[in-house]
């Protein structure tokens, strides 16, 4: 008998995330500078700055794939550097060019953590793929394999294959990358959504200043591997650092009924 995807969201537990003085040297490049900043349980937060600011290795910290030269990342009270905190926390991190296993399925690629990991038998691990594969809209797509998407299906059921760890703290890195407006508009909506499903914290670096003002509870703006500001998107509006006024000016549209909503939320 075929399992009816539940309607019912992911449960998990969510983690915040405190970066304090964190710098990251290579060999005599320092990419990363002093940086500190919070990340409250629960929320959406947009680390945005343009591309070689430093903010993929910043999210690779958090992930615990780079350790730190000095300083340190804190995932709820447990060090980010460390072995362990990976054991405790369950973290995923959606890959810029998505990551997916060409020689396998859609379904097999949303299967195969829980099935490694002995998440529930079979009739389980279906019910938990194709819940996801329901919120993504992406049920049709279940039995082909990643050369027969488009660039923006394959981002699609690479957050679904997140979503499937049912993780506590979700990492995105330039989602909308290689997108075209239109489906970086829809990515943007499912990641602004996503708390409909889940209450994860999600961070989100992005070189985007379109979509980072759409989806952003709070947003960072990282230059030349330092912090420059950190506050809600309609703070951004009218930016004093000339250096972020230069980057937002020529591509937002301040008449945007978006950033009218913005500033409505902000009084």
């Amino acid at each position: 008998m075929a399992t009816t995807p539940s309607t019912a969201p992911f449960a998990a537990k969510t983690f915040g995330v405190k970066i304090d003085r964190l710098t990251k040297r290579f060999n005599s490049a320092v990419v990363l500078k002093e940086v500190s900043l919070e990340v409250r349980p629960g929320e959406i937060f947009v680390i945005m700055g343009p591309s070689g600011s430093g903010k993929s290795v910043l999210l690779k910290h958090i992930a615990g794939l780079e350790l730190p030269t000095s300083g340190q990342v804190l995932i709820g009270d447990h060090d980010a550097a460390e072995a362990m905190t990976h054991g405790r926390v369950r973290l995923a991190l959606v890959f810029q060019a998505g990551a997916l296993f060409n020689s396998m399925s859609v379904y097999d690629n949303l299967a195969l953590y829980p099935r490694e990991h002995r998440l529930g038998n079979e009739a389980g691990i279906r019910e938990r793929v194709m819940r996801a594969l329901q919120i993504l809209s992406l049920e049709k797509a279940a039995a082909k394999f990643p050369s027969e998407l488009s660039g923006g299906m394959k981002k699609r059921v690479a957050i679904a294959r997140a979503l499937v760890m049912e993780p506590e703290l979700l990492l995105y890195d330039e989602p909308t990358s290689e997108l075209d407006p239109v489906m970086s508009a829809t990515i943007g909506e499912i990641i602004a959504t996503m708390r409909q499903h889940t209450a994860v914290t999600s961070i989100v670096v992005t070189h985007d200043p379109i979509i980072a003002t759409a989806i952003a509870d709070r947003m960072a703006f990282l230059m030349d591997g330092r912090i420059r500001a950190i506050g809600k998107p309609a703070e951004f509006r009218h930016p004093t650092d000339p250096a972020i006024a230069n980057f937002l000016n020529p591509t937002i549209d301040l008449e945007h009924p978006r950033f009218k909503q913005l500033e409505t939320e902000n009084e």
